[in-house]
């Protein structure tokens, strides 16, 4: 049964990774860019945050794969 547990994790959180690293390179070079301070603040912090949002997700799913609740299209 983990085993099943394990394949079903394996792709949203190799998803996450790809897509926070993506937003995480976008910051750094949203901070690093000869722009006005508080643009590069806004522009760097708004991928920040949705990184953030994008593990709080993961976090959420693994839950929800754990305990064995399934999507709930399968219950329709």
């Amino acid at each position: 049964m983990k085993k099943l547990h394990g394949r079903k994790m394996i792709a949203p959180i190799i998803i996450t990774i790809i897509i926070v690293m993506y937003y995480i390179g976008f910051a750094a070079v949203c901070f690093l860019m000869p722009i006005p301070l508080g643009l590069g603040l806004i522009f760097g912090f708004i991928p920040l945050v949705l990184a953030g949002v994008i593990i709080y997700v993961l976090v959420e799913r693994i839950h929800e794969i754990r305990s064995g609740i399934e999507d709930d299209l399968s219950q329709y």
